[in-house]
């Protein structure tokens, strides 16, 4: 799969929490851009003589098309971020990609556990066609995805992934809000943390893959977490967003 260094064209973008922006880019050279759901692309922003690069999770799912989107968290002072969040439409990037191991791999297990805070949710949109096919397949098969937010307002697709949990009985939604419950909770909303919902969850360490993909804390918490109940490495698979 070509790594090559390539333009990006920014077609829009638009807010989709207080601080979290999505950006829909097109190659710049209208070449199909391949890559596997889970993976993500390194923007190349030149600053101070030097090319800084920051890594953000494919938020798309393939379709043979030239289009890439992601989601970014505006970070106060940041250089990307405030390149990003102002770019016009036309404006142009550099980029090279796909990397990342975060994808799904055969054989299948029984379950499916993705665990995300943030805009660590993206890659998780992009793989929805492909679980989709993986519910599809066999029905012993179940699919569970665990958002941790700060409250509501965080919280990123709501919309698409309410939609996919009344399509597929057997994709279970839980989102832990660690300050503010809303007033009415929904029947996937829950009061705590991440770490909290394995209580309620049950790992199986002879059935169960877990992707943890977020803020590095939780990443390594999960992670500690699941190995003193057995899970092997093989059984994991992370990936850290480190603010910049």
């Amino acid at each position: 799969m070509s790594r090559e260094r390539f333009s990006i064209t920014l077609n829009w973008s638009k807010n989709i929490a207080a601080q979290v922006k999505h950006f829909s880019f097109t190659r710049a050279d209208h070449k199909a851009f391949c890559f596997i759901p889970g993976q993500f692309i390194t923007l190349h922003i030149s600053h101070a003589d030097k090319v800084l690069r920051r890594s953000y999770s494919i938020a798309n799912s393939p379709d043979g098309s030239a289009k890439i989107e992601f989601a970014a968290s505006y970070v106060s002072g940041g250089i990307a971020s405030d390149l990003l969040f102002n770019l016009k439409p036309g404006d142009q990037l550099e980029a090279t990609g796909p990397f990342g191991r975060l994808i799904l791999l055969e054989p299948y297990p029984k379950r499916i556990i993705l665990v995300a805070t943030g805009t660590g949710v993206t890659p998780y949109r992009s793989m929805l066609p492909d679980l989709e096919k993986y519910l599809i397949q066999a029905t012993d098969r179940q699919l569970v995805l665990l958002l941790g937010v700060r409250e509501a307002k965080d919280l990123l697709y709501r919309d698409e992934f309410v939609t996919y949990l009344e399509r597929h009985p057997r994709f279970h939604f839980r989102v832990y809000y660690s300050r503010l419950l809303p007033e009415q909770p929904l029947s996937y909303e829950y009061r705590g943390y991440l770490l909290d919902a394995f209580r309620d969850i049950h790992p199986d360490i002879n059935t169960d893959i877990v992707y943890l993909c977020g803020n590095p804390n939780m990443v390594d918490q999960v992670f500690s977490l699941l190995m003193t109940r057995g899970f092997t490495t093989q059984a994991i698979r992370r990936e850290k967003y480190i603010s910049s």
